[in-house]
């Protein structure tokens, strides 16, 4: 008998759950709301938020013990992939409806910081957002962060600026990285700060989607000591490795998802839509179109599992990460694009969320480091595996 990879059937039947629950109770309600919603009436949230929490898929990948599903990263992409197949599911996944975690990095600070703003934002009584993008650079942050902190007795003073952070405008608290050692590149330190404090400005930077990120402005912004996240001027690991590097993998789950979800309303429109008395289905160029989507697809799912697999077993997975955002952003983009030339006319209607995904595509090819930037860190692992890189 040969054998085959399979999933395990506790996933398998979790997978199921979402798929169903993103059919029949997200889809439905799309069809009320105006096409670039990126939320949902407050009836509707607090009746399928208590729904996904009675099948134990709120927030499902933080911890127990913080209130989430504790599911492996393996197991989150599996399950992301279904979650974000629909309209608002690039950058608002069933409408925060099955838990919005915060920035992961929280839970690498004091129990202080994680029951102050982790866990009330895993009960969705707050919304967190990380900023590390300035106006002089974000794909360098070693180079690019010029926003500093400086020390005043027991409080910590921050000037500078960030730009395109999302979540930001809608948010309650972030996590900034500021410059606390001007003699070293990696002399970056992370705080933790709140929206409303006195000193930091959050204006709205208008782009082509309607999740909108934030520019910041740090005025003399005081924190205190005890809302600093982890060691002073040792942030660059937090940073680098235990945000930026691991969040590429799901970035890339979501990229895959809408790609599926774009390629199976083609499928089907090329099986009913005739011309010149045949299904669309029926043409050469058409069934290229699909059979380069399904290809681009099939590979993109492996390289994202791959590097979920070796996140999960403790493996260095930094390489494999950038692979998978720079598939999975080119793929999401290609498949759209192909989805829209079957669908004609239609595909560029607000009557299908074909227009929106394309807009929202292309955004993924500089988010969570830019095409070009992944290219670089795969080509240094390449030729000087293991290595350590500036």
């Amino acid at each position: 008998m040969t054998e085959r990879y399979e999933l395990p059937q506790e996933l398998r039947l979790t997978r199921n759950l979402t798929r169903d629950f993103i059919k029949n109770e997200i889809l439905p309600l799309e069809q009320e709301i105006p096409h670039d919603s990126i939320t949902i009436p407050d009836d509707h949230f607090d009746r399928l938020s208590k729904l996904t929490k009675d099948m134990g898929l709120w927030c499902i990948g933080v911890d127990e013990e913080y209130g989430g599903a504790g599911l492996s990263l393996f197991a989150n992409v599996v399950i992301s992939e279904d979650i974000v197949q629909h309209a608002a599911g690039l950058y608002c996944p069933a409408y925060g409806t099955m838990g919005t975690a915060p920035p992961e990095i929280i839970w690498a600070g004091s129990d202080y910081l994680s029951e102050k703003y982790g866990i009330p934002s895993v009960q969705h009584e707050k919304k967190g957002w990380f900023a590390i993008t300035e106006p002089s650079g974000g794909s360098d942050p070693a180079r690019a962060i010029q926003t500093t902190a400086k020390r005043d007795g027991d409080d910590w003073v921050i000037n500078g600026s960030k730009i395109f952070i999302s979540g930001s405008p809608w948010g309650d608290w972030g996590i900034v990285f500021a410059r606390t050692d001007p003699e070293s590149r990696r002399g970056i330190t992370a705080f933790v700060v709140e929206n409303g404090w006195p000193g930091l400005t959050v204006e709205p930077v208008p782009v082509m989607r309607a999740y909108y990120p934030g520019q910041l402005y740090f005025d003399d912004l005081r924190v205190p000591s005890e809302n600093v996240l982890g060691e002073v001027n040792k942030g660059w690991d937090l940073l680098a490795n235990k945000l930026l590097a691991r969040a590429r993998i799901p970035y890339s789950a979501s990229n895959l998802g809408v790609a599926v979800a774009a390629h199976n309303m083609a499928v089907e429109y090329s099986k009913t839509r005739e011309t010149f008395g045949a299904p669309l289905s029926t043409r050469q160029a058409i069934q290229w179109m699909l059979v380069e989507s399904e290809i681009e697809i099939r590979a993109c799912r492996w390289l994202i599992w791959e590097a979920a697999w070796q996140f999960d077993n403790g493996e260095d997975f930094r390489q494999a990460a950038s692979v998978a955002k720079l598939h999975s952003a080119d793929t999401l983009g290609k498949v759209v694009d192909r989805s829209i030339q079957i669908h004609g006319g239609m595909g560029v209607t607000e009557w299908l969320p074909l227009e929106r995904w394309y807009r929202e595509a292309r955004i993924r090819r500089i988010g969570e480091g830019p095409t070009e930037v992944q290219k670089m860190l795969i080509a240094r692992e390449i030729l000087n595996p293991g290595g350590v890189h500036e």
